[in-house]
Protein backbone atom coordinates (compact mmCIF):
# COMPACT_ATOMS: atom_id res chain seq x y z
CA UNK A 1 0.00 0.00 0.00
CA UNK A 2 2.90 2.14 1.13
CA UNK A 3 4.47 1.72 -2.25
CA UNK A 4 1.54 2.66 -4.75
CA UNK A 5 0.98 5.33 -2.25
CA UNK A 6 4.39 6.54 -3.18
CA UNK A 7 4.05 5.86 -6.86
CA UNK A 8 0.86 7.98 -7.46
CA UNK A 9 2.48 10.87 -5.93
CA UNK A 10 5.43 10.39 -7.60
CA UNK A 11 3.61 10.24 -10.85
CA UNK A 12 1.36 13.60 -9.26
CA UNK A 13 4.71 15.60 -8.74
CA UNK A 14 5.75 14.74 -12.21
CA UNK A 15 2.79 15.90 -13.47
CA UNK A 16 2.58 19.02 -11.42
CA UNK A 17 6.42 19.74 -13.12
CA UNK A 18 5.50 19.67 -16.40
CA UNK A 19 2.39 21.63 -15.91
CA UNK A 20 4.85 23.99 -14.66
CA UNK A 21 7.09 24.77 -17.52
CA UNK A 22 5.89 27.72 -19.69
CA UNK A 23 4.48 27.55 -23.05
CA UNK A 24 7.84 28.20 -24.31
CA UNK A 25 10.04 25.60 -22.84
CA UNK A 26 7.06 23.54 -23.81
CA UNK A 27 7.14 24.73 -27.45
CA UNK A 28 11.27 24.35 -27.29
CA UNK A 29 11.18 20.68 -26.28
CA UNK A 30 8.28 19.94 -28.99
CA UNK A 31 10.61 21.25 -31.12
CA UNK A 32 14.27 19.58 -30.07
CA UNK A 33 11.83 16.46 -29.83
CA UNK A 34 10.23 16.62 -33.42
CA UNK A 35 13.70 17.65 -34.80
CA UNK A 36 15.55 14.09 -32.62
CA UNK A 37 12.82 12.35 -34.16
CA UNK A 38 13.46 13.48 -37.89
CA UNK A 39 17.42 12.98 -37.50
CA UNK A 40 16.14 9.37 -36.18
CA UNK A 41 14.18 8.95 -39.20
CA UNK A 42 16.89 10.40 -41.84
CA UNK A 43 19.70 7.60 -39.78
CA UNK A 44 16.81 4.90 -40.00
CA UNK A 45 16.62 5.69 -44.17
CA UNK A 46 20.20 6.14 -45.17
CA UNK A 47 20.76 2.57 -43.91
CA UNK A 48 17.86 0.58 -45.54
CA UNK A 49 18.89 2.26 -48.02
CA UNK A 50 22.73 1.60 -47.54
CA UNK A 51 21.32 -2.26 -46.83
CA UNK A 52 19.98 -2.23 -50.14
CA UNK A 53 22.45 -1.18 -52.58
CA UNK A 54 24.57 -3.47 -50.70
CA UNK A 55 21.98 -6.29 -51.16
CA UNK A 56 21.51 -5.44 -55.21
CA UNK A 57 25.07 -5.06 -55.62
CA UNK A 58 25.64 -8.50 -54.09
CA UNK A 59 22.63 -10.20 -56.34
CA UNK A 60 24.18 -8.85 -59.46
CA UNK A 61 27.72 -9.97 -58.45
CA UNK A 62 25.78 -13.31 -57.69
CA UNK A 63 24.43 -13.32 -61.27
CA UNK A 64 27.29 -12.02 -63.19
CA UNK A 65 29.53 -15.06 -61.14
CA UNK A 66 27.05 -17.49 -62.25
CA UNK A 67 26.09 -16.75 -65.43
CA UNK A 68 30.45 -16.98 -66.14
CA UNK A 69 30.16 -20.33 -64.27
CA UNK A 70 27.27 -21.93 -66.84
CA UNK A 71 29.04 -20.51 -69.87
CA UNK A 72 32.27 -21.88 -68.58
CA UNK A 73 30.34 -25.42 -67.77
CA UNK A 74 28.88 -25.06 -71.23
CA UNK A 75 31.78 -24.51 -72.76
CA UNK A 76 33.75 -27.55 -71.20
CA UNK A 77 30.67 -29.73 -72.00
CA UNK A 78 30.80 -28.97 -75.73
CA UNK A 79 35.01 -29.56 -75.58
CA UNK A 80 34.17 -32.76 -74.07
CA UNK A 81 31.42 -34.05 -76.54
CA UNK A 82 33.28 -33.16 -79.10
CA UNK A 83 36.21 -35.03 -78.02
CA UNK A 84 34.05 -37.93 -77.51
CA UNK A 85 33.01 -37.77 -80.89
CA UNK A 86 36.28 -37.66 -82.43
CA UNK A 87 37.48 -40.51 -79.99
CA UNK A 88 35.09 -42.74 -82.28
Amino acid sequence: MKITTTLAVAVGLAALAACNKSPQENAAENITDTANNQAENITDTANNTAENITETAENKADAVKNAAENKAEAVKNAADNSADKNAH
